[in-house]
């Protein structure tokens, strides 16, 4: 076992890279015609933003609102399909070369917010609009207790829905106040009842570890109650407590509150995941990332987007909230979270007609692309073909980040048994994933994001 010094084990959850805090707005503002011109089309992958929620969670700093009020709603989506316009239009067709969408979601905020009627109109936008076939490609729509409805689920399930994930955290209802989520155990179960109804084939369910007075009886209790519905996945989340949320107090610039500054609490945490990790694999669940667990009899619901790989192909994101991928630049719309701050921008965005250029971005260099591969890579439980970076790079990973590589063996975080040729993290590389995709970040990076000024 290494004597190396590990870093604290939760330091940011590293979903995207580079992460929005160190996008700009740019100067150019380039046309999306151009962005895309030459990029691979053929298997692109669709995200619908709807900002909206019925309540705020205090742990929550994803770009949402509370209520939407004079027919914001009808607003944004008509600002949203002004936007699939523009956007299929810059797409463009050439030949062989044709537009293709290999995955789609809808997220947020929480996308069931709106009606049953508002999601037929949110579906039509992604197939009229932006030409993709949800009912031939995997559709994946987050949901909430209060809002899976039978009228929009009935909806979602007609359009070609193949998974719903519910953000339930907690089955004990005090856990649940705790993270400033107001909910009742008794309503969670009736809206999972709902979902199973509805036949969707995914269900997941989200649940978090480390809110204050949860305890290993009482997370094991919500890992039983979750496997009651034998949800075909199962995320478990560790608890961040950032600013400008609910939860959040004042800390040193720049740096997520709970990361770093409580030894106890990271503890906790992580004995808290390695207690749920292997509880869900002694029920049948195979795990795909530090977060993420699918049964194992479970249908293989992404078989349609087998050729989608996150690390080469691109993204279109619509809605204010969302962020796009071509090869060259990440570029989305302004980014907050307060709350004051977020309503402005969804403003602004509701009264845009031209949405032919990109804002706020940041382009992505050879550097950044190949810590990009790696870093998304090495994140999944089935980590890295070494052939394929070095046929994308013309080099290996090992030639271009030796010292982060031979720290992370150091630190027995990569799996020494992997076949040749596959670099891939050990059981307590996963464990440490909020620690290692950090390290992974450029200079450059890290100093965007340290001086992104808070909102």
């Amino acid at each position: 076992m290494s004597t190396t010094l590990a870093p604290r084990p939760y330091e940011s959850y590293v979903y995207a890279y580079p992460h929005k805090t160190a996008y700009r707005p740019l100067e150019d503002r380039p046309a999306l015609r151009g962005l895309w011109a030459g990029e691979r089309r053929a298997a692109l992958s669709l995200y619908l933003h709807i900002p909206f929620c019925e309540i705020r969670c205090g742990f929550c700093n994803l770009f949402t609102r509370i209520g939407a009020p004079d027919e914001l709603t009808t607003r944004y989506l008509d600002a949203l399909d002004r936007q699939a316009t523009a956007v299929r239009e810059a797409l463009g067709d050439s030949g062989t070369d044709s537009v293709r969408f290999a995955a789609a979601a809808f997220g947020g905020g929480t996308p069931t917010y709106l009606d049953a009627d508002e999601l037929d109109r949110l579906c039509d936008i992604a197939e009229k609009r932006m030409g993709a076939d949800l009912r031939a490609v995997p559709l994946s729509v987050e949901t909430s207790p209060a809002t899976a409805t039978a009228d929009r689920l009935a909806v979602l399930a007609e359009r070609g829905a193949t998974r719903l994930s519910i953000g339930v955290q907690s089955f004990v209802d005090a856990e649940a106040k705790a993270a400033v989520r107001p909910q009742r155990r008794a309503e969670v179960e009736a809206a999972l009842g709902r979902i199973r109804d509805a036949r969707i084939p995914v269900l997941n369910i989200d649940l978090i570890y480390g809110i204050d007075g949860q305890t290993e009886a009482s997370w094991r209790h919500s890992l039983d109650a979750a496997l009651a519905w034998r949800p075909e996945e199962l995320y478990l989340y560790p608890l961040y407590v950032r600013p400008l949320t609910g939860l959040g107090r004042p800390g040193p610039a720049g740096q997520d509150l709970g990361a770093g500054g409580d030894s106890a609490w990271d503890d906790q945490r992580l004995r808290l995941y390695r207690q749920g990790r292997d509880h869900l694999l002694a029920h049948g669940y195979e795990q795909l990332s530090m977060r993420m667990f699918r049964r194992q009899d479970a249908p293989f619901q992404d078989a349609g987007a087998d050729d989608y790989a996150c690390q080469t192909d691109g993204m279109i994101g619509l809605g204010c909230g969302a962020r796009s991928y071509t090869s060259a630049l990440h570029y989305s719309f302004d980014y907050a979270v307060d709350m004051r701050e977020i309503r402005a921008i969804i403003d602004t965005y509701t009264a845009t007609e031209d949405f032919s250029r990109a804002e706020v971005g940041r382009r992505i260099d050879g550097d950044e692309a190949r810590r990009r591969h790696l870093l998304q890579s090495l994140l999944q439980a089935r980590g890295m073909v070494e052939a394929d970076y070095r046929e994308r790079f013309g080099s290996g990973a090992a030639e271009d980040f030796p010292a982060e590589l031979a720290r992370f063996a150091a630190l027995d975080w990569l799996d020494e048994s992997a076949p040749t040729g596959l670099l891939r993290l050990s059981p307590e590389g996963l464990a440490y994933s909020d620690a290692l995709g950090p390290a992974l970040f450029s200079p450059a990076v890290r100093a965007s994001m340290a001086a992104y000024e808070r909102k």
